[in-house]
């Protein structure tokens, strides 16, 4: 059984900012094809003479959402998020809207330095949280680096779902624009987004990816996306609702990658060879496990495009 507030059910994460009047509609109506997860956002997305608005309107809809909840069956809907601006609009949240239905909040500009703030309003709530690597000491390894090393000694350790990468507020940062006709790796974020892979992952904390605000090059977004998966990425930020079902392909597990994390998991053998490379159980253990993760919620990619092998999971 795959837990709820796993990192791989993240897929592609979708914001919706917090003025809009249809969010109600689309997590009970599942409006959305796909959707695994849904930020209701406060920040970037709204303007500051929204602000007001956008509160009154979030605190009717978790109050509407709440109420449909007792009675029905909610389990397919998408994993729910709030970013708030700052910590104390979070702390507001807390102590005056009904939380029940969200999962967790997104923590804005993260630092070493914010989280005492943040933790202190999160820890007496049931709500899990993802922070955000987009200010200018994600540059700096070192600090990099002495942030994972707190997050994992810290309380707050098993109330992290992943961390996000903000790709558009760091590539503000070092005052750049991402190139249409390029990914994001092509550019200063290729490292960075490595460095940051190296410096977490190796720490078993999950990243998702920057999302590819070039809606309609398919071959862009392709490209990213194959290179999020090869570097270890649990999901992606979808600008458009039409990038989930992109997101999601890219998310299924070939089949040879599948057969081969299975062998790796039975073997009883140290060595072997398969479809042309060398398999190790005892380096390619964890590996094989997010693949078959991946398998049971995304699907297997199929010899033919008529069918998908998908699993049905509790």
């Amino acid at each position: 059984m795959i837990e709820r507030l796993s990192p791989w059910n993240l897929g592609a994460t979708l914001y919706m900012p917090a003025t809009r009047t249809d969010i109600v509609a689309t997590i009970i109506d599942q409006k959305i094809d796909g959707l695994r997860s849904l930020i209701i956002c406060l920040e970037d997305a709204v303007s500051d003479t929204d602000i007001p608005q956008a509160l009154q309107n979030l605190a009717t809809l978790l109050t509407t959402l709440s109420d449909y909840k007792k009675h029905h069956d909610c389990t397919e809907w998408p994993l729910l998020f709030i970013r708030p601006r700052h910590t104390e609009m979070a702390q507001w949240l807390v102590e005056h809207v009904d939380l029940t239905v969200i999962d967790g909040l997104v923590l804005p500009k993260f630092t070493q330095a914010s989280l005492p703030l943040w933790w202190r309003i999160i820890k007496p709530t049931h709500l899990c949280m993802m922070p955000t690597l987009e200010t200018e000491e994600v540059f700096d390894v070192l600090q990099m680096t002495s942030l994972a090393d707190l997050l994992l000694a810290h309380p707050c350790h098993k109330r992290i779902i992943a961390l996000r990468i903000g790709g558009n507020d760091l590539m503000n940062v070092i005052s750049l624009r991402r190139n249409r006709h390029l990914t994001l790796y092509d550019g200063p974020m290729g490292y960075v987004i490595k460095m940051l892979v190296a410096v977490f992952g190796a720490r078993q904390f999950a990243l998702t990816a920057p999302v590819c605000e070039h809606i309609d090059d398919q071959q862009i977004m392709d490209r990213e996306l194959a290179l999020d998966i090869a570097n270890g990425l649990v999901g992606k930020t979808a600008i458009h609702p039409k990038q989930i079902d992109k997101i999601e392909q890219a998310l299924m597990v070939s089949q040879s990658d599948h057969s081969d994390a299975l062998r790796i998991l039975n073997s009883t053998q140290a060595v072997f060879k398969s479809h042309g490379a060398m398999c190790e159980p005892a380096t390619h253990r964890r590996w094989a496990l997010s693949i078959l993760t991946r398998a049971k919620l995304y699907g297997i990619i199929p010899n033919s495009k008529n069918s998908v092998q998908r699993f049905n999971t509790p």
